[in-house]
This record gives structure tokens, C-alpha cells and sequence, in this order.
């Protein structure tokens, strides 16, 4: 585990009693708060997508979930789902694609009634500086990240509209606003996000549907597995916490953020990146 700076002046110093900060073991802090809530979470295969899945079935949901390219991954979802208790409904296909996105909202909310929660966390990382930045590379980006966003909860509104009632949650990043190093495509279309759930709270408020942004920062698993060492420690150096949040602890927070005890939230970006 990287060493907080802090830590190592104070070890530096003779105080060796001082020891890393620890990672609370987050199991289901939330049981059944979402207990009948239809739903659906873009890009859910692995990574934070997974555990946002496992975390809102854990509540008590009902999870549909899409994927892109990893049927190994979207497989090994689908069962840990159905080890939980619930019946997963699994779409393959890209969030950049309007019928994809058209088709996959009408199947849940024909196969449930409805649709409570949409989850926007399909997109992918990549690491590239703007000088060999393809114009390709920057489409792929932006349309994952902030087309997609737009396809999905443009769908996902028709039966919230209906209902009048409905959550809409775009996972952001801290890289949307925070001057960290961080590859420009990406940071673009993540303060795009930003944006997008401003305007569309402010519309769609009057139905009763509430539309937030919650911005991780750096995560324990996942894309920091890819980082060098030394990135990791830069990161942390300005962590007050000394660590990255785990995949777990921050689905907890989105499965609270999209419960009904969540009832006056919208418009709202929330860091969750340990003070940075």
C-alpha cells in the first residue's frame, strides 16, 4: 500500500507508532433501502459499475445493467447478482447508440412496470497526452462519457416523466474541475457531465425527478491499477486520508444518493475523494 507523505516525514522523524490509515470494511450499509426500485446501470460489468450493481441488489433493487465488450465480465456480474437474490435483466451494446439506448429503457420498463434510477457510468479511461491525441480518440471519449449520458437519460425520462418521480445519476470525476494530471479528452467530457446534470436538474425538477453528479476521485481499484507508482504517491501526497476509496464505499454513497431517504438533493455534483 503507498505511503501517505505525512506518513513517511513523521516516520522520518523517529515517531514510528504512527500507523496508515485504515479502510473501513463497508459491507451493506444501506440493507433494503432501495427494496422495490427498478434500476438500471450503464457500463456495469466490472469495476464501479459492478459494485454499484451489487450494491444497489444488496438494497434491495432491481438491476439491469449494460455492457459493451466484456461478455466474461457482464457473466461473472450477472451471477453475483443472482447470488444476492435478484434476477438481473443484462443488455449488450454502446450508450453512443440511440436505439441501443431507446431499446434497452423500453425492455426494463416493460419487464418491470417502470424505471426509478438511471445510473450514467459507462466510459472509458485512456491515458494519452493531447499531443498524440487523435481527433478519434477524442470523439470515443466525449460521445462515452457525455453523449451517452444525454441518449440515456433522455430515454430513461419518458417513464419518470410519467411517474413523476425518478433519479438520474451521472458518475463524474473530480478531474471535471480539480487541476490534477489528468488526459484532456477525459477531463473534458467529465466537466461536460457537470454541466449536463446542472441544466437537466433545473428542467426536469418539476416532475419530481432528481438528477445529481457524484465525482469520485482516484479509486483502489480499477484505473489506478494502471497508473505508475509514482503517480499513485503523487495522488496521495494530497490526500488528506493518505489512501483511494474503495469500490464498495463508494457504491455505498450512490446507493444513498439515489434512495428516497435522498429527497431534496439535485442539480449537485458530490466529491467523494477523501478531501483532496
Amino acid at each position: 500500500m503507498v505511503e501517505h507523505h505525512c506518513w513517511q516525514v513523521l516516520r522520518q522523524t523517529g515517531k514510528d507508532n504512527v500507523k496508515d490509515p485504515e479502510i473501513p470494511p463497508v459491507e451493506n450499509p444501506f440493507p433494503m433501502r432501495l427494496t422495490g426500485m427498478r434500476c438500471l446501470v450503464t457500463g456495469g460489468s466490472r469495476n464501479l459499475g459492478r459494485a454499484i450493481c451489487l450494491a444497489f441488489a444488496k438494497a434491495g433493487a432491481q438491476v439491469a445493467f449494460t455492457y459493451l465488450k466484456r461478455e466474461d465480465d457482464a457473466e461473472v456480474t450477472r451471477r453475483l447478482l443472482t447470488e444476492v437474490g435478484t434476477s438481473p435483466l443484462v443488455f449488450r451494446g454502446s450508450v453512443t447508440d440511440a436505439s441501443h439506448a431507446n431499446e434497452v429503457v423500453a425492455s426494463v420498463a416493460q419487464a418491470w412496470g417502470g424505471l426509478d434510477v438511471l445510473v450514467n457510468n459507462a466510459g472509458p479511461t485512456q491515458v494519452v497526452p493531447i499531443a498524440l491525441l487523435e481527433e478519434e480518440d477524442w470523439d470515443a471519449m466525449v460521445d462515452a462519457h457525455l453523449k451517452g449520458a444525454y441518449l440515456f437519460s433522455r430515454a430513461a425520462l419518458k417513464p419518470m416523466i410519467r411517474a413523476k418521480s425518478g433519479h438520474i445519476l451521472n458518475i463524474g470525476s473530480i478531474t471535471g474541475e480539480r487541476m490534477v494530471e489528468t488526459p484532456v479528452h477525459y477531463a473534458a467530457a467529465k466537466a461536460g457531465l457537470q454541466g449536463l446534470t446542472r441544466a437537466l436538474a433545473r428542467e426536469v425538477g418539476r416532475y419530481g425527478i432528481r438528477v445529481n453528479c457524484l465525482a469520485p476521485g482516484l479509486l483502489a481499484e480499477g484505473f489506478s491499477g494502471r497508473l505508475p507508482q509514482y503517480r499513485r504517491e503523487e495522488y496521495l501526497s494530497h490526500c488528506p486520508l493518505g489512501r483511494l476509496a474503495t469500490l464498495e464505499e463508494t457504491a455505498a454513497f450512490a446507493t444513498w444518493l439515489v434512495s428516497e431517504e435522498n429527497t431534496f438533493m439535485t442539480g449537485a455534483r458530490l466529491a467523494f475523494d477523501g478531501g483532496l
